[in-house]
């Protein structure tokens, strides 16, 4: 029985990737990889001729079963074209279909563009909310960003280079003109950090290039320590209210909010409990 490496690959500089890696990489049977092309040139550059195959969020239900036949029989590692598997990039089903088959999982832990914008940022990092990226229709980006806009933690966001001024527009129009740090190419040769308020990282990002990391100010103020602010509870009671009055199940009500909300649903369904007891 074979065991499946969950591991991290270089966002960029080709220097960060650990010991670990390059020998888990050499010694598995069978390396699943989003792009093989891209794989195969951090391969080359290792001196690593382990076999290639394709796994991607386009072909995942079809080669999963693949891979577990795979395991049976040897180790698979598992990789993205940077970062993490899973954080943002496919994966997360391969890691839950090989436990379920009772395969032993190990993560060989590596570069993160999440840890690493925070880290350069200069914002707080005790607490932050990973949105990841956002829906790509405005509407539904706008949304989401008028949920999340509401925590009182710093926010962080990938954006690819053709939806970068869009999306800073839509943030400085539903949560105002915050500071940002808006980290461009990270590790690599032409990295940059940008530092200011909203307006003028757009005003500085004429011509986006690059793959992004936006790590913005939180919503100022909050309700208690621990517990949620006093705007995005009362947007959970307008939305709880809305889905009642269009006959929702409570439990499908909760969900839906507190996955839109960010929120613990203990905490919703209290709400939900509460605005049905006043109606009452």
């Amino acid at each position: 029985m074979g065991t499946l490496f969950v591991v991290g690959t270089p966002i960029g500089n080709l220097g960060d990737i650990t010991a670990r890696a390059i020998s888990v990489l050499g010694q598995a049977g069978l390396i699943a990889a989003e792009d093989t092309r891209v794989t195969r040139r951090l391969l080359n550059h290792l001196g690593i001729k382990t076999r290639l195959t394709s796994y991607h969020a386009h072909n995942w239900r079809a080669r999963l079963p693949y891979l577990l036949d795979a395991l049976a029989s040897g180790d698979v590692a598992l990789v993205v074209d940077a970062g993490m598997p899973a954080v943002s990039d496919p994966g997360s089903q391969l890691v839950s279909g090989a436990a379920a088959a009772g395969f032993p999982v190990e993560v060989v832990p590596g570069a993160s563009a999440l840890t690493a914008a925070l880290a350069v940022s200069g914002f707080n990092a005790d607490t932050f909310f990973f949105e990841g990226f956002l829906p790509r229709r405005p509407n539904e980006r706008r949304a989401r960003l008028r949920s999340v806009g509401l925590l009182p933690v710093t926010l962080v966001l990938f954006e690819a280079p053709h939806r970068l001024r869009a999306t800073l527009a839509d943030i400085l129009a539903e949560l105002g003109d915050r500071e940002v740090a808006v980290c461009r190419e990270l590790t690599k040769l032409y990295q940059e950090v940008f530092r200011g308020t909203l307006s003028q990282a757009l005003e500085h990002f004429q011509v986006p290039l690059g793959e992004f990391v936006l790590v913005v100010q939180g919503a100022p103020g909050g309700g208690p320590i621990g517990g949620p602010p006093e705007a995005q509870l009362e947007e959970a009671r307008r939305q709880l209210a809305g889905l009642r009055a269009e006959g929702m199940r409570g439990r499908d009500a909760v969900a839906r909010v507190a996955e839109a909300l960010g929120m613990p649903k203990n905490a919703v369904y209290r709400i939900w409990l509460e605005t049905g007891r006043r109606r009452a």
